[in-house]
C-alpha cells in the first residue's frame, strides 16, 4: 500500500531540496528521518515535516506499522514563481525571481494493495 504527504509553496527553490531527497528515496523511514534530521540545509526541514506527515497519514489513515515503511518516492517539484523587481540606474529594474517549491514524499509498505 502506498502513502504519500505533499507540502505544497515551500519557500526554496527546488534545485537546492533534491540531493537530499534523492539521498532519501529508497531507505526506511528510520534511516530516512536520521539522514534529514542531521543534514544542515533548509531542504532538510521542509523534508522532515513532509516524512513525519507521511508516516502519520500511513499509521493514522491506513493502519500501517511504522517499522515496515521505506520512502518509495522523494522528490522537490518546481511551483510558482513570486516575480519581483530589482530598482537599478537611470530608473530602470532588473525582474527577480522568488522561487517556490512543492516537496513530496509517498511511503509503501511493501504490499499489494487489495
Amino acid at each position: 500500500m502506498e502513502v504519500q504527504a505533499i507540502t505544497k509553496n515551500a519557500r526554496m527553490s527546488a534545485a537546492k531540496g533534491r540531493p537530499l531527497a534523492r539521498e532519501c528515496q529508497g531507505k526506511p523511514v528510520a534511516l530516512a528521518l536520521q539522514l534529514v534530521e542531521f543534514s544542515p540545509k533548509k531542504a532538510a526541514v521542509i523534508l522532515k515535516k513532509t516524512l513525519l506527515s507521511a508516516v502519520a497519514n500511513a499509521t493514522n489513515n491506513n493502519g500501517l506499522d511504522k517499522a515496515d515503511l521505506t520512502v518509495k518516492l522523494c522528490v522537490f517539484d518546481e511551483s510558482v514563481r513570486i516575480r519581483r523587481f530589482w530598482p537599478t540606474a537611470r530608473g530602470s529594474a532588473h525582474p527577480i525571481a522568488r522561487r517556490l517549491c512543492h516537496c513530496k514524499v509517498v511511503l509503501t509498505d511493501g504490499k499489494e494493495a487489495k
